[in-house]
């Protein structure tokens, strides 16, 4: 007699690469993994980061998917894929695209293959901030508030503005675009064949936190909402959605010509996706009023509490709170900074300037070697500064920095303001500016614990999830000690692909519930760190500093878009 298991595939797409992970939904052990680079992005087409410009093509995400699963299969063996059950997806988000009435990606037509307007708007494009600032102002004229799910404040990273910024810069677009579709929604509608857009079932993690989306409001805001904002956008909430989905429904089954691509078969069930955060969350065994923190190049901070106890309360300048965007049946809120892994490698770029530049030029060393020296210098940069800065006295006069590399996310979204260093002097090195930059990092992540308290939300200590969380000791210790709270690593290296996992068996029907799913397939953290409380008194300080030097910020970018 065979002995029948139930496997299921997590497919998580980041920023730079997508990750696919075949896991026992009976005890979460991970068979296969296999991670695949977008191959288009790597060389950094159609971005222009001088403009805050960051798109993707759909096919860095389609061969993504076919190579990962294809390697995931290969590694487990015939026997495991024959016992696959489902499989969902988890993105980055907001990262929308404009698609015809087949639900197709205008990048992916012929026409538009090389229009960086045809394509995903990635989360981190800030192109839209003036229709974002607009539609905050226009949002004001209204006797319903349509932004009190968000945090009141409608931000640059998110679904209408990228919209109607695409509808306004290209007109060849703008007359080819039927709807507009979330990177996490679109890849179940193909991956189960979709052939109209209409149909394609939206996720209310995504609908909830970037599109306005609400029960109270029966759906989206009225068409009147957006038609007078700008014409542009009349009808278009006729050609979107109404309804939503929570991630343990499932949005069909393999399509029999995804089946024979991946080498997998039509009886396995796709979720509905979500966003990588909120798969994440569950992936690392969120609890109530316990942050789990996702951090990469950005961080998303999500929080579930249960709904009685969020009935009445609005918070305020978060990246949103829906019923059911985390865990069925629990509010999940959002926060997030805009950046966190990408502070420390635009510092590490900084600084690896004349390493990228004049080895390859070098006349002492030929071009292969000066390759694999470029290579491992680079890549010890990071940790040998980690190093370096721990191993530097705690002085309240050091450099001091604000974390907005790429604009605020939370407390208040403000895709307008900028990084700063202040307090630098001849005796400033590479060490000390690090360190400064770790500190404005998690000083960052101490402002959104600070917004969560201050609207009388709990947090009673955080969960740590992603690279920098279990690559970087020292600002793991630092953060504990800047927010006086514990840090539970969880151990998953792909924990957002394993949350997407425990989703794909409970839309398996292999558990009745995504909380089980967390209990079965969840294992024990690896490492916590314990804040110092012989710091506290330091961190307070220095944060009370960081808030002064980001108020400065804010005036004055407040003062340059105000025309003095």
């Amino acid at each position: 007699m065979i002995n029948q298991s139930n496997y299921v595939i997590g497919v998580d797409y980041g920023s730079d690469s997508v990750r696919s992970v075949i896991v026992d939904a009976a005890n979460g052990k991970e068979l296969a993994t296999s991670v695949f680079y977008y191959p288009r992005w790597q060389q950094q087409l159609y971005c222009d980061a001088a403009e805050n410009q960051f798109r993707q093509h759909p096919l860095d995400y389609l061969e993504g998917l076919e190579a990962t699963v294809k390697a995931c299969l290969a590694k487990a063996g015939p026997e495991v894929a024959a016992q696959i059950r489902g499989l969902s997806v988890d993105t980055t988000g907001s990262t929308p695209a404009a698609v015809n009435q087949a639900g197709i990606p205008l990048a992916l037509l012929p026409e538009f293959a090389e229009n960086p307007n045809a394509m995903f708007v990635l989360w981190k494009d800030h192109t839209s901030v003036t229709e974002a600032a607009q539609i905050n102002a226009h949002a004001e004229k209204f006797d319903t508030n349509y932004l009190q799910y968000v945090g009141g404040i409608y931000s640059s990273e998110w679904f209408w503005a990228k919209l109607l910024h695409i509808l306004r810069v290209d007109d060849a677009v703008r007359a080819a675009t039927y709807s507009w579709v979330e990177h996490c929604d679109w890849l179940p509608f193909v991956l189960t064949g979709g052939t109209d857009a209409l149909a394609i079932k939206r996720s209310r993690c995504a609908a909830g936190h970037k599109a306005l989306w609400a029960e109270d409001f029966g759906g989206l805001p009225p068409n009147a909402f957006f038609s007078s904002l700008d014409p542009l956008l009349d009808g278009y909430t006729d050609r979107l959605f109404k309804d939503t989905y929570t991630s343990d429904v499932a949005a069909g089954n393999l399509s029999a010509e995804w089946a024979a691509r991946l080498g997998l078969s039509t009886d396995v069930v796709v979720g509905v996706g979500a966003f990588d955060a909120h798969m994440g969350a569950v992936g690392g065994q969120i609890e109530p009023y316990h942050l789990s923190k996702v951090m990469g190049t950005s961080t998303c901070d999500i929080l579930v509490a249960p709904n009685r106890d969020m009935e009445g309360k609005l918070v305020k300048g978060i990246c949103g709170q829906v019923d059911g965007s985390v865990i069925p049946g629990m509010a999940g809120l959002e926060a997030g900074q805009s950046a966190f892994g990408d502070t420390y490698a635009w510092f590490k770029n900084l600084i690896a300037w004349p390493i990228e530049k004049l080895l390859n030029n070098s006349t002492i060393v030929d071009a292969q070697t000066a390759a694999a020296l470029k290579e491992e210098m680079i890549g010890k940069i990071i940790p040998e500064l980690s190093n370096a800065a721990q191993a530097l006295p705690l002085e309240e006069d050091a450099e001091l920095a604000v974390d907005w590399f790429n604009g605020r996310r939370t407390p208040d979204a403000n895709q307008l303001l900028t990084g700063a260093i202040t307090g630098l002097s001849l005796g400033s090195d590479a060490p000390r500016v690090f360190r400064a930059l770790a500190e404005a990092t998690c000083f960052g992540a101490r402002s959104i614990v600070e917004r969560f308290r201050s609207e009388q939300v709990l947090v009673e200590g955080l969960i740590g999830i992603g690279g920098v969380a279990k690559k970087s000791p020292y600002i793991m210790q630092m953060m504990a000690d800047v927010l006086q709270m514990p840090i539970r690593i969880h151990p998953f290296e792909h924990t957002c692909a394993l949350g997407a996992a425990m989703f794909a068996a409970t839309v398996a029907g292999v558990y009745e519930k995504v909380e089980d799913a967390m209990t079965a397939m969840g294992g024990e953290f690896d490492k916590i760190y314990t804040p110092n409380e012989a710091n506290a008194q330091f961190y307070n300080k220095r944060y009370q500093r960081y808030n002064d030097l980001g108020g400065f910020v804010a005036w004055q970018t407040a003062g340059l878009a105000g025309g003095w």
